[in-house]
């Protein structure tokens, strides 16, 4: 797998097309602020990299979540500077998760075209740990896909955990994602959504006040995943230092 330091020196053109999204759509981004400028090699021409590719997948995601250009660049000045582009996956794949692309049924051919990659057998166990895929019966050679996470579980195919810990991982993640997300909730209509239904009757306001958590979710998404990064840190470099 590709380091950032090796990361491929694509032009606009190129850009755009990885990206699935003209070349004006890249400028106009540009000129906005949502993309970092690009590195200026010979001849003065502008080169891009793995992380301009996932900075555009990640508005595109927002965009798609119904967010504002306006509301994407608050978003977006709130993120961590140093965020890698595997970091801008990781929050590209969980915003996506708040309304996720309906699953897909994929050959075993077609879910190595989309992979970019051949897929091993337990290749194909790592992305079923990992929430990715699960077969839709023994033996019938289909698989139920999630495509907003396919490009994740596929990078995360190369880190060398085991598959029992994956499975650990995971059962981990679901049981305090689910007590944080319980809680959140709770504080959402105790705090905010009870006392404003109490004090409003107008309809139109109670529809907006409603519509407000569905705005909310990037926002909380992005609160989440920055906190957990940067415990996750912490608590890694703590314990292997300590040895």
């Amino acid at each position: 797998m590709a380091t950032e330091a090796e990361e491929p020196k694509l032009t606009v053109d190129e850009l755009a097309a990885r990206a699935g999204v003209t070349v004006r759509t890249v400028r106009f981004y540009s000129t906005r602020g949502l993309l970092p400028p690009p590195v200026i090699g010979p001849r003065r021409v502008g080169h891009y990299g793995h992380g301009h590719l996932s900075r555009l997948a990640l508005i595109e995601e927002l965009q798609h979540q119904g967010m504002t250009l306006a509301a994407i660049e608050r978003y977006l000045e709130q993120l961590p500077p140093d965020l890698s582009a595997h970091d801008l996956a990781i929050h590209r794949a969980l915003v996506a998760s708040w309304a996720p692309d309906a699953p897909e049924d994929a050959s075993r051919a077609e879910l190595e075209r989309r992979a970019g990659r051949p897929l091993s057998d337990q290749d194909l166990d790592r992305l079923a740990a990992m929430g990715v895929l699960e077969r839709s019966a023994p033996g019938d050679g289909v698989f139920r896909l999630d495509p907003g996470l396919l490009r994740l579980g596929v990078e995360l195919l190369d880190v060398p955990i085991a598959h029992e810990t994956i499975l650990a991982a995971r059962t981990v993640l679901m049981e305090h994602t689910r007590s944080a997300a319980q809680e959140l909730t709770r504080l959402f209509r105790d705090e905010v959504w009870n006392p404003y239904r109490e004090r409003e009757a107008d309809p139109e306001h109670v529809k907006a006040m409603k519509s407000l958590s569905a705005h909310m979710q990037p926002m909380v998404l992005q609160a989440l995943v920055t906190a957990f990064q940067r415990s996750l840190k912490e608590e890694l470099r703590a314990a292997f230092t300590a040895e």
